[in-house]
């Protein structure tokens, strides 16, 4: 069992016994999706965003060779400074990281395998992986789709990275019947924008809402998590020309480089805080505090349903 490779911060752990609301984060976006010190001033916010909101955060990631559910501030510091150096984890990346006893960093998939461990819920982030622009050829879709079909887990975020060919990230979340909501919208938000032009399958107005549907989930025996998707605050959208420009350009030159795999996306993401002259960086941050609060209210709510 993978569970005896877990430590539970004992804060995270009392919060699971005594049935009150706890929120996972991930820690790619630490180690991967910032540069320090704004990627562990972020974490810590993100973290404290959580608290003020009635729930308890729980940064996952893997320190040597440990499954951890809740980080100490001298952790998420370490993974901040050490940033690329640790791998970024997915599924397949697991059992190596801890036959090693090394670090890694979780990302959607994995923060989503060890939060179910721990009995944590209810996870926010920024933005999904989905399926690569080109995937009919490279057949590069992210195993965060996966595990969204398989894993226990409601994931709040802003949608999915308009990096991605959104229609067939959607095409491939019905497949593997994950429903995918919106937060007083009606629309999958893209990540830096509001609008992708795309559906979601339901809109959901209040966190009561959300925590029900994914209550009743549950209670039907429905495998697999539920999909919330939660547009950027309108103050910090970004242009859709502006980003939707600066992603051509930043596809075309990974593909000029020979940039695949899980290379791809902290690839495109600093290329496009470089295009944008570091605008898509602070509208990151801001989505990300927006999911967080969202999140907390989700769980609060879900844990009163859960008594």
């Amino acid at each position: 069992m993978l569970n005896k490779y877990l430590d539970i911060a004992p804060e995270v752990k009392a919060a699971l016994d005594e049935g009150r609301p706890v929120v996972a984060l991930e820690s790619t976006i630490i180690s991967h999706g910032m540069p320090y010190p704004q990627n562990v001033e972020t974490a810590l916010k993100v973290e404290e965003i959580i608290r003020e909101c009635g729930a308890v955060p729980a940064t996952i990631a893997i320190i040597g060779g440990r499954l951890k559910a809740g980080l100490s501030h001298e952790e998420i510091d370490y993974l901040g400074k050490t940033g690329l150096a640790v791998t970024k984890a997915s599924r397949r990346d697991l059992p190596i990281l801890v036959a090693k006893g090394v670090d890694g960093a979780t990302t959607v998939a994995t923060t989503m395998m060890i939060a179910a461990m721990a009995g944590i819920s209810v996870f926010a982030t920024g933005g999904i992986g989905g399926v690569h622009r080109g995937a009919e050829v490279t057949m590069d879709i992210s195993a965060d789709l996966e595990e969204l079909a398989e894993t226990p887990v409601m994931v709040v975020c802003a949608g999915a990275k308009s990096i991605l060919d959104l229609g067939l990230t959607l095409e491939y979340l019905e497949t593997k019947g994950v429903t995918v909501l919106g937060y007083g919208t009606e629309e999958l938000p893209a990540f830096y924008t509001r609008k992708s032009g795309f559906g979601v399958d339901y809109r959901m107005d209040t966190a009561e809402e959300i925590a029900k549907a994914f209550h009743v989930k549950r209670a039907l025996g429905l495998r697999g998590g539920m999909l919330v998707t939660n547009p950027i605050p309108e103050e910090y959208s970004m242009d859709a020309d502006v980003i939707n420009t600066a992603i051509e350009k930043a596809v075309a030159e990974a593909e000029e480089q020979g940039i695949h795999g899980k290379a791809t996306t902290p690839f495109l993401l600093a290329k496009i805080k470089e295009i944008t002259g570091g605008s898509s960086l602070d509208s990151n941050i801001q989505l990300v505090f927006n999911n967080a609060r969202l999140a907390a209210a989700a769980a609060v709510e879900l844990a009163k349903l859960s008594k």
